[in-house]
């Protein structure tokens, strides 16, 4: 008696009957865990969790009539007591973000969560964060790849003045000429100018400068 007390109780609710057994399966295999109460949509997630209180939720994010993240807000803005986890087949950043405002504890893909489910369950009873190993290598992976899309625009900081004008005068389609009549200087150091952007940016050919004018809203000159 005093050891099924112990358990952890847990609520699962997804609208497919065969992965809601298949994880109950895998979750009651585990000493100290028990699950108390099954749902195939939201609403009835809802009162379910109201009514017995359980540690954890495992809420499918693509459930029918209140999904999995909604109910996450309700639970949490009703304050009831319960640590969420969220099963998702989707990747997408955006999400993750909106699961993390809701309070979500637990981010588990569907594809992994056979693997994930228990460590997971462990880390949230914790009172600690996890999320599934292949999403968090996704992540990290688009945060590297948005770096590098910004990398060569962050470099306009390292830019001089007359540089920055010079840049400014490309996106309005000036010759080197043209600049170097505007600047006062001579076209050749308008071209060494050029040279030296480049290079800052790491930018190689001269339509490729010209591309990341066009590309940049403004620029500060000074």
């Amino acid at each position: 008696m005093s050891s099924k007390q112990n358990k952890t109780r847990i609520v699962i609710a997804d609208d497919h009957p065969v992965f809601r057994f298949g994880l109950r399966q895998i979750i009651e295999a585990e000493p100290g865990f028990e699950v108390v109460g099954e749902a195939d949509q939201g609403e009835t997630a809802r009162d379910l969790i109201q009514k017995i209180r359980p540690a954890i939720a495992i809420l499918d994010v693509a459930m029918p009539i209140l999904d999995g993240l909604a109910l996450a807000r309700v639970l949490q803005k009703e304050e009831i007591p319960v640590k969420i986890i969220l099963v998702t087949m989707y990747r997408e950043e955006k999400l993750f973000k909106k699961a993390l405002e809701a309070g979500v504890k637990g981010y588990v893909l569907k594809d992994s969560a056979a693997s994930d489910i228990i460590s997971c369950i462990k880390a949230v009873a914790a009172g600690q964060n996890y999320t599934s190993p292949e999403l968090t290598t996704y992540l990290v992976s688009r945060v590297r790849q948005v770096d590098a899309v910004r990398e060569p625009r962050s470099g306009v900081e390292t830019l001089t003045a007359t540089e920055l004008r010079i840049l400014a005068s490309l996106a309005e389609y000036k010759t080197s000429k043209e600049i170097a009549q505007e600047l006062f200087i001579s076209p050749r150091t308008v071209e060494t100018h050029r040279n030296n952007i480049c290079q800052k940016l790491g930018i190689h050919g001269s339509h490729a400068l010209m591309k990341f004018a066009l590309a940049q809203k403004s620029f500060p000159t000074s």
